[in-house]
């Protein structure tokens, strides 16, 4: 058993779309109207065939608290793995991007949490 799809609800699918793909790197894998919403997943371009992240529609009504409650905890959404944590946080800064916590290094582990502008805090990753 693996990993096929994982989401994130995001509070506009257009806005979560140029994000995921312009400043995070990722690619769009499916595009497919439901309605209002799309079925609307991106993937890492360094694994098109591996898991597909659904950038969800926040509709829901039990969405909005639970993301209110993660973010104003400090707890990611989601959790993406990097080569470098520092050189990936000067590449996000150099495009405007807003991290709530720094590069952190704990024993092998460096990880940053970053806003992703669409109602979510996003943590990346590397181990040494």
């Amino acid at each position: 058993m693996k990993i096929h799809l994982s989401s994130v609800f995001v509070d506009d699918q257009e806005k979560a779309l140029r994000f995921y793909t312009d400043v995070l790197g990722f690619v769009k894998k499916h595009d497919i109207p439901l309605g209002e919403d799309r079925w609307l997943t991106v993937v890492s371009p360094e694994e098109p065939n591996g898991t597909e992240l659904l950038l969800e529609p926040s509709g829901h009504p039990a969405v909005q608290p639970y993301k209110t409650a993660l973010v104003q905890d400090g707890i990611p959404a989601a959790s993406f793995a990097v080569d470098d944590v520092h050189a990936e946080s000067d590449r996000l800064r150099a495009l405007g991007v807003h991290f709530t916590q720094e590069p952190l290094e704990t024993g092998t582990v460096t990880t940053a949490v970053l806003d992703d502008t669409c109602g979510n805090l996003i943590q990346i990753v590397h181990s040494k």
